[in-house]
């Protein structure tokens, strides 16, 4: 099992970045997908998570700002996140459960994740 993101970087606040996770070695079985962001002293948070038939989540923090998509014939997930915020700065995480039921975006629900990549928005 293999999730790699990309697309993290610097931006100046109300601008836009788009993150990339691409995955391997685990679709077939993967039931939810997600971002989850973690900042310096503080707990990983879920951003938003999909469902293998589309169905999104977000936190509120983010509705209206970000949007999470798939495709399934690449085998990958974007986070689309427009008017980025200061607060928005932190690693982003993309993730994967195999667990059934409805996807929460609790970090616990999820078995594999990638490395992370770093979101800075700073003026």
């Amino acid at each position: 099992v293999r999730m790699v993101e990309s697309g993290g970087g610097s931006v100046q606040p109300g601008g836009s970045l788009r993150l990339s996770c691409a995955a391997s070695g685990y679709t077939d079985s993967s039931s939810c997908m997600g971002w989850f962001r973690q900042a310096p002293g503080k707990g990983r948070e879920g951003v938003a998570v999909v469902a293998r038939d589309g169905r999104t989540s977000y936190a509120d923090s983010v509705k209206g700002r970000f949007t999470i998509s798939q495709d399934n014939a690449k085998n990958t997930l974007y986070l689309q996140m427009d008017s980025l915020k200061p607060e928005d700065t932190a690693m982003y995480y993309c993730a994967a459960s195999t667990k059934m039921g409805p996807c929460l975006a609790k970090p616990g629900y999820y078995d594999y994740w990638g490395q992370g990549t770093q979101v800075t928005v700073s003026s």
